[in-house]
């Protein structure tokens, strides 16, 4: 397993493992196919990836497995929110693993990568928004010392969606 930082010239791998596992995850919750597909090109192209890249306050991760690209993650640092107040809070944004290695514990590793980054940088809390629905994750955040702190909706084109907001004190 290669665990490291992306780079604007790998824009296109995380694009494609974003749209793949944004499927895999969520895909199921929609009837309307072309709004997920829509969603997609709004928010997982190439060029919106590539630009999130190069942005300051963003990092990313992809992992590696025997060469292949299986997962990424993305930190926001400096991302204030009206669930967490701090002087200085991260937000977790992005922990996506292909379903086929979810057993490899690949996400622990990259919240381990995630977590350090933001201490380093002086975060006081870290937090994070899940889908309500979404109970591997949420309980894998429990279990790694994150508490619900609030609630809000996501919406994409027709459907809305019901996220928690959770956080953790660094």
């Amino acid at each position: 397993m290669q665990i490291r930082e992306a780079h604007t010239n790998d824009a296109e791998i995380v694009s494609q493992l974003a749209r793949t596992t944004f499927d895999e995850t969520f895909g199921h919750l929609f009837n309307d196919r072309q709004i997920l597909l829509d969603y997609f090109e709004r928010t997982f192209s190439q060029e919106k990836i590539r630009d999130s890249i190069q942005k300051e306050n963003n990092v990313f991760w992809l992992v590696f497995i025997a060469g292949k690209p299986v997962a990424y993650a993305k930190l926001k640092l400096n991302s204030r929110s009206e669930f967490v107040h701090a002087n200085k809070v991260s937000q977790l944004q992005k922990i996506y693993v292909l379903k086929e290695f979810l057993f490899m514990k690949i996400g622990l590793k990259l919240q381990s990568a995630l977590l350090q980054r933001a201490v380093d940088y002086g975060s006081e809390q870290i937090w994070l928004s899940v889908f309500i629905e979404n109970k591997r994750a949420i309980n894998f955040y429990l279990k790694n010392d994150f508490t619900e702190v609030g609630a809000h909706q996501f919406q994409i084109g027709k459907y809305s969606f019901d996220f928690i907001a959770m956080r953790k004190v660094l």
